[in-house]
């Protein structure tokens, strides 16, 4: 029972963190319409090869810092060693203020030769960030230790709502400096996308400083229990060198595993713009157009439900770490599976949705006439990524919870190879050349999860329920498929007789068939037998889940 416990809590915790990711994306989603509407997709474009190479000089310098930390202090709190666990968390801030500092100042100095010569004064506004997010990732990771999400989540949403607030009001201010300057300088397009681009990463940097600040403040307040686990302390007090050694060597994998499992977006950019501008002659402008349609408005709605995987990445390795630092594979492997599973729940009927509904969905968020077919084409193909990308990300965290730290490094780079030769390839053979991206994107996130998925089976024994874990929840998503898109087709049609607004009746079209969805797929995962009734009783308000089954008859 109390193991069963343990499990439901960290499904609950990684629920909170995921419904905060979520949270988080959606209100990106909402102010990136307006934003794109101030700076344009040429200036989506700016922003996006600046960012691109800021979160890979974060990755390097302390991106996966939280993950290493969670995963090194839970050990060490399980087995009673507090006060080691508190120098660990020292011992990180040094490590972050350090390193970061360093990549702060590398990201600024080396801007020419990192993007493109448009993308500099983007790329260097966010430079001083990647110092600042470095220190609040060390205490996120402290609270992931301690197997709660709260503070990481709240830190998350208001770090997006004030990025939301500042991005779109320095867009538009930088935008409002710009034309005053003369002409000469630049074309009048192409100086307002670059002012505009800065001012979203303007946004960026004051998301991270509250987000630091919020955690500072909860940290502070949390005093006393710190002091009462200090206390409670039995194990032998270890040196700064000794522990400082122990993070290098769990930091080091995880930012080279991490570092290159993302470094695919970076890469793709490079080849995509270089090929494009030498090759096919097209200018930078046009370039940075076109990949802000895939990068900026295509990527974006489609890493929105990847948030749950990322969550329930983070909430499994300290349970993980702490279960195989003790021995326990059956443990392990409960876990693991319990995981995956719930992932799955999740991410299949998303990707079956963003298929179905992919030009509604673009049409609400990115309604810029010019790039809507183009975008909802290539969010359909994006959509088998949401199943890829959640279950690579989830055994990642796995592989590096058991101490099989290496393993992700060596398949991130194989997939790795195995993309940027399908990319290649497709930038030769397909006119459109963002089909070349999406297919490189969707070779990557396969290749990964097929290459984590032997090295987990063959490290705990662990087996998937193919039916349970796979079959059933496709089914069921395909059904809810049907129904949505029907739904959607019959009240569009409805909404526009009465309303005579396009706009308002996809929106409200859209809201009814993603809630007919939502219900159907509730129905059909019960009745299909995907999930049972001690599994939905472990989700958050899943004694209301239950109850809500048997009422409709659902549950016996």
């Amino acid at each position: 029972m109390t193991e069963n416990r343990k499990k439901d809590n960290f499904i609950k915790q990684a629920t909170i963190l995921a419904a905060a990711g979520i949270i988080v994306r959606i209100i990106g989603l909402l102010y990136r319409s307006p934003l794109t509407a101030i700076i344009g997709d040429e200036g989506n474009g700016y922003y996006s090869f600046a960012y691109n190479i800021y979160t890979i000089i974060l990755l390097i310098a302390s991106y996966s810092i939280p993950s290493a930390i969670s995963k090194v202090m839970a050990q060490k709190m399980a087995v009673g060693e507090y006060r080691n666990a508190q120098r660990l968390f020292y011992c990180a801030i040094l490590y972050v203020v350090v390193i970061g500092g360093i990549a702060s100042v590398f990201a600024y100095v080396a801007a020419p030769v990192l993007v493109v010569a448009n993308a500099v004064p983007v790329l260097r506004i966010f430079a001083p960030t990647i110092f600042f997010s470095g220190l609040l990732g060390v205490f996120r990771g402290y609270y992931q230790a301690h197997r709660t999400m709260v503070p990481t989540s709240l830190s998350q949403i208001i770090e997006q709502l004030l990025n939301a607030i500042v991005s779109i009001g320095a867009a538009w201010l930088f935008i409002r400096m710009a034309v005053t300057v003369s002409v000469r300088d630049a074309g009048d397009e192409t100086l307002t996308a670059i002012r505009g681009a800065q001012g979203s990463a303007v946004g960026t940097g004051a998301g991270v400083l509250i987000g630091l600040v919020f955690m500072l403040l909860i940290y502070a307040k949390d005093r006393g229990k710190r002091k009462d686990e200090l206390a409670n302390d039995n194990g032998a007090l270890e040196s700064y060198r000794h522990l400082f050694k122990l993070l290098l060597m769990i930091v080091t994998p995880f930012i080279l595993s991490t570092f290159i499992y993302n470094f695919s977006t970076s890469l793709n950019q490079t080849i995509y713009s270089n090929m494009m501008m030498r090759f096919r002659d097209m200018a930078q402008e046009e370039a940075a157009s076109l990949y802000g349609i895939f990068s900026g408005k295509a990527v974006v709605i489609a890493n929105i439900p990847i948030a749950f995987s990322a969550a329930m990445a983070s909430a499994v390795i300290p349970g993980i770490s702490a279960a195989f630092a003790k021995g326990d594979l059956e443990g392990t492997s409960g876990r693991v599976r319990l995981a995956v599973k719930v992932t799955m729940l999740i991410s299949i009927p998303s990707a079956v949705g963003l298929f179905v509904l992919s030009r509604p969905v673009m049409q609400l968020l990115f309604p810029q006439p010019a790039s809507l077919a183009m975008a909802s084409l290539i969010l359909r193909c994006l959509a088998v990524t949401v199943i890829f990308y959640g279950l690579s990300t989830l055994t990642n965290a796995v592989l590096q919870g058991i101490g099989k730290v290496n393993a992700p490094v060596l398949h991130a780079a194989l997939a790795l190879v195995i993309q940027v030769i399908v990319l290649i390839g497709g930038l030769f053979l397909w006119e459109n050349s963002l089909f070349a991206l999406a297919a490189a994107q969707i070779t990557y996130s396969l290749s990964m999860c097929i290459l984590n998925a032997r090295t987990v089976r063959s490290a705990i024994g662990y087996r998937e329920q193919i039916g349970e874990i796979f079959v059933r929840p496709i089914a069921a998503a395909l059904g809810m498929g049907c129904v949505a898109y029907l739904i959607y087709r019959g009240c569009y049609s409805l909404f526009l007789t009465g309303v005579h607004s396009d706009a308002l009746s996809n929106a409200l079209a859209l809201v009814v068939a993603i809630l007919a969805a939502v219900v159907v797929y509730f129905v059909l995962i019960i009745k299909l037998g995907a999930v049972s009734e001690q599994e939905l009783s472990g989700f958050p308000k899943g004694s209301m889940l239950v109850r809500m089954a048997k009422k409709l008859h659902l549950l016996a």
